[in-house]
């Protein structure tokens, strides 16, 4: 199965508006985008919009906020990142969303496997967090686009492997980061994966890596599908309109199916 559907959700006073038009456009997945806040804050408002969003088949996720570095010089700051993310675990457990995306921090000073080290200690912290609040919450730890910050492909898996949380694959980082989409060893590194997180957006980028976001080009929606596994998997539209722009994914989609 395959639930394709845009980051973002727009305010709380819309959410069932809102949720309701994505139900009839055949949105079957949505990110709520916590990205420069939190802005659910009330248990009873998460309740409700979950509660709408299981009842209109509408799988959700959350993107923590952006600025989380869990390899930051400074243990205040590291020790913010992390309630940040577990914040957005609070919401996501009331929501039942299961999936909570987060970017994992930057190499600053130190050397790569500093960084992972330091990364996966926080991981394994907010994981142990998580299981004693008994939230129903997996942590997705992104691919990342730019090449100075922690998150290649090879640094993700191993995070996945050595503390078991999830993956969120970010093909349009990928690109950026590597100047192809490597979906082969992407698909190889992750195939025991039984559930794939997938970002997916047109994207400008040059030496340095991601420069920002634009439309898909319907040739690399077909390029995506082309290459996918036979798993159950989400993808998440990040484009300057990404619910235009996962309509026309759908679009493609079952065109190719035909």
């Amino acid at each position: 199965m395959i639930r394709i559907g845009p980051a973002g959700l727009g305010p709380v006073s819309r959410a069932e508006k809102t949720l309701k038009e994505y139900s009839k456009l055949g949105i079957k997945a949505c990110e709520i985008a916590f990205t420069h806040s939190i802005y659910i804050k009330k248990k009873e408002d998460a309740i409700r919009i979950g509660k709408i969003a299981k009842k209109l088949g509408v799988g959700l996720s959350i993107h923590s906020p952006y600025y989380i570095n869990l390899n930051s010089e400074e243990k205040e700051k590291i020790e913010a990142s992390k309630k940040r993310i577990l914040d957005c675990c609070k919401i996501a457990n009331y929501l039942g969303a299961k999936c909570v995306v987060f970017h994992p921090g930057y190499y600053g000073k130190r050397t790569k496997e500093e960084a992972f080290e330091n990364i996966k200690r926080a991981i394994v912290d907010m994981k142990n967090i998580c299981k004693k609040n008994s939230w129903k919450v997996e942590l997705c730890v992104e691919t990342m686009g730019k090449k100075n910050v922690f998150g290649s492909i090879e640094e993700i898996s191993k995070l996945v492997k050595e503390t078991k949380i999830r993956p969120c694959i970010d093909f349009a980082h990928i690109l950026a980061r590597y100047g192809e989409y490597k979906f082969r060893e992407v698909f190889e590194l992750f195939k025991k994966e039984k559930k794939l997180h997938i970002h997916f957006s047109g994207i400008v980028y040059g030496e340095k890596g991601e420069k920002y976001h634009t439309i898909t080009k319907p040739r690399e929606w077909r390029l995506l599908f082309k290459n996918l596994p036979k798993k159950e998997i989400t993808i998440i539209n990040e484009s300057p309109a990404p619910v235009a722009d996962a309509i026309e994914g759908m679009r493609i989609l079952e065109k190719l199916n035909k």
